[in-house]
């Protein structure tokens, strides 16, 4: 199989690329590493079935040769960075992901386009399940991420429903594990590196807010799983154990064998209160459901930040 993979040098874009290289397929990754890092897909350098181009999927993508399967996973994801390119992450959710259909539907290709938890916002109903529309303000500072993604939801089904593209749409929740950039400004890495550098942890509002997190290896494993499923409507995936961001602190200084220590500023606007998904579907369609463990998954995450620490 042939794949064709954009966000391809980011987070979950390169983990995905391992998995498909490992699977037996044959990969040419796309990023414009606005976000993305080279240090991400450097393994993959002399790789013989891997191959990387950089790119801004908002722009012509020249990948030659025909493609089995379209990811689209390209994204500014990261509150930090989303807010500091709007217009940039709405392009990929609108623009970029026509582009990447249109490569899909061009080629006869199977479609999967990464959307995200925060189409439900600061959610009224909880857990989320993938009937409920959410609670999201379409003007908000985080409106840009937000509307983004589902406007490349709403995109998706257009091109299944008019070209028959055979599509599929993820909705991701927090996932957390090697290769998060150390400046992410997300919870797990701002933790972590707080942490090995024996500074207090930032806790944003008073840390009663919940969220899920799910290690890596698992989404990708849901990814792909959804990839090769025959359902069209969008799929969460993400681990349903909760945690209070308090909570979360705490199992990090434990991890690391330190007493937390914790500031607190100002809740961010628009910032959810709960996060937790259903997935109830991802069971019963994919036989689908994480793994590996909260303390496991920390564990290799924080060897993994304490080589970049090292090496940054």
């Amino acid at each position: 199989m042939r794949h064709l993979v954009s966000g391809a040098a980011g987070f979950i874009g390169s983990h995905l690329c391992d998995r498909l290289l490992a699977d037996g397929g044959e990969v040419v990754g796309l990023d414009n590493l606005i976000t993305g890092s080279r240090a991400n897909i450097a393994h993959l350098a002399n790789h013989p079935a891997f191959r990387f181009i950089q790119c801004d999927v908002t722009g012509p993508v020249e990948a030659s040769g025909k493609f089995d399967h379209v990811w689209h996973l390209a994204s500014l994801a990261s509150p930090k960075f989303y807010l500091a390119h709007p217009l940039a992450t709405l392009e990929s959710g609108s623009t970029g992901t026509r582009n990447m259909l249109e490569i899909a539907r061009r080629d006869g290709a199977r479609f999967l386009v990464t959307s995200t938890s925060e189409c439900y916002g600061d959610p009224l109903e909880h857990p989320q399940s993938e009937t409920y529309w959410g609670n999201v303000n379409p003007v908000g500072m985080r409106s840009c991420y937000d509307e983004s993604k589902r406007y490349a939801e709403a995109l998706t089904m257009a091109f299944h429903r008019t070209h028959r593209v055979a599509t599929n749409i993820a909705r991701i929740f927090n996932t957390y594990g090697p290769r998060m950039a150390l400046d992410d400004g997300r919870v797990v890495p701002a933790f972590m590196e707080q942490a090995l550098r024996g500074v207090p942890l930032t806790i944003f509002g008073d840390g009663s807010q919940t969220r899920s997190f799910c290690y890596v290896s698992d989404m990708v494993d849901g990814l792909v799983r959804l990839s090769n499923s025959e359902e069209r409507f969008p799929v969460n995936l993400g681990n349903p154990v909760e945690l209070t961001i308090s909570e979360f602190a705490e199992r990090i200084a434990m991890l690391m064998g330190l007493s937390a220590k914790i500031v607190y500023q100002p809740l961010p606007s628009d910032d959810p209160r709960q996060r937790r998904p259903d997935i109830s579907k991802a069971k019963r369609v994919l036989g689908w459901e994480p793994h590996v463990g909260l303390e496991d998954g920390l564990r290799r995450t924080v060897e993994y930040f304490k080589t970049r620490l090292v090496t940054a």
